[in-house]
């Protein structure tokens, strides 16, 4: 069972040089590091050359941002399985990649739908007003589908994957978890409660819907979802950012319940919920017994 969940295993014939420089855990994620700055260099200055920067119309902005956010990292990630690793892209096989992409997006929905229906039957959320008029392609483009696909590949697909091949599946969920937290650190309206939140209801969450679907799919339909709900159609910050929505709402009570500032991700709602949902994938995932062990113990 670990065999066919590691995704990568180290040429018998590779020489030391190799299995240090090029296959380690540590080097692949450097070497995907290095690319992805690279690719993130040629991109700025292709935007550079179509003249996009400040005053940028929002759609073309919204372009830019989509491919800096999701095709950027997507590019290195290919970069990483098919040149260093050369192995099929199994976690986004083209054939299941709709039908798992659709199963995350619907998961997400219903998700976090579940987190505003607490809200408001906890008096916390309220509907005052819509806006058919949202700006929903720009919302799709970055905050959904950029984020769910970039930051999925960079934090499942890079540092859970590569780091569980090496440390096992207890310490590749906690290293993902934490660096998802940490990395929304810097958000408008962040806290160390927010990040913390982050980390535990989002970053265990995705963490262990990969390790039982080994799919990336599912994780950024998942992800694009719980963005674009929480944003474009009930109208709450996303991770702190202002939302366009086409409810407009409004949240009151203390910030552990309503989330604050940054969004309904900080409430306690989500933090619960979400953690109900881990535990149930740690149950699936116990049962089949795919908690894969460190490297020493295989």
């Amino acid at each position: 069972m670990h065999e066919q969940a590691i995704a990568f295993t180290t040429p018998s014939a590779a020489p030391r040089w190799q299995r240090w420089l090029l296959f380690s855990p540590l080097a692949r994620i450097v070497i995907f590091a290095a690319w992805f700055v690279g690719l993130m260099m040629l991109a700025q200055f292709g935007f550079h050359l179509l003249g996009w920067g400040k005053g940028t119309p929002a759609p073309q902005l919204a372009i830019a941002q989509f491919v800096a956010r999701a095709l950027v990292p997507l590019a290195a990630y290919l970069l990483l399985v098919k040149g260093v690793e050369r192995r099929p892209l199994a976690e986004l096989a083209p054939r299941r990649l709709l039908p798992q992409g659709l199963s995350g997006v619907l998961f997400g929905l219903l998700l976090f739908s579940a987190v505003v229906a607490t809200l408001w039957l906890l008096g916390s959320y309220r509907v005052t007003g819509s806006n058919p008029d949202a700006a929903w392609v720009n919302a799709l483009l970055v905050v959904g589908l950029g984020a769910g696909i970039g930051e999925e590949i960079i934090a499942r697909g890079v540092i859970f994957r590569i780091v569980e091949e090496g440390l096992g599946s207890w310490w590749a969920l906690l290293i993902s978890a934490l660096f998802f937290g940490a990395a929304h650190i810097a958000n408008p309206g962040a806290t160390l409660w927010s990040s913390a939140a982050i980390a535990i209801e989002a970053g265990l969450l995705f963490g262990m819907l990969y390790h039982v679907t080994r799919s990336l799919a599912a994780c950024m339909g998942l992800h694009a979802a719980w963005n674009f709900a929480q944003g474009t159609v009930y109208g709450i910050p996303v991770s702190g950012s202002d939302a366009d929505g086409w409810l407009i709402s409004t949240r009151s009570g203390p910030d552990w319940l309503s989330g604050g500032a940054f969004g309904a991700e900080a409430s306690v709602v989500a933090l619960v919920l979400c953690s109900l949902c881990t535990l149930g994938l740690l149950v699936v995932a116990r049962r089949r017994g795919s908690i894969v062990p460190p490297v020493w113990r295989r």
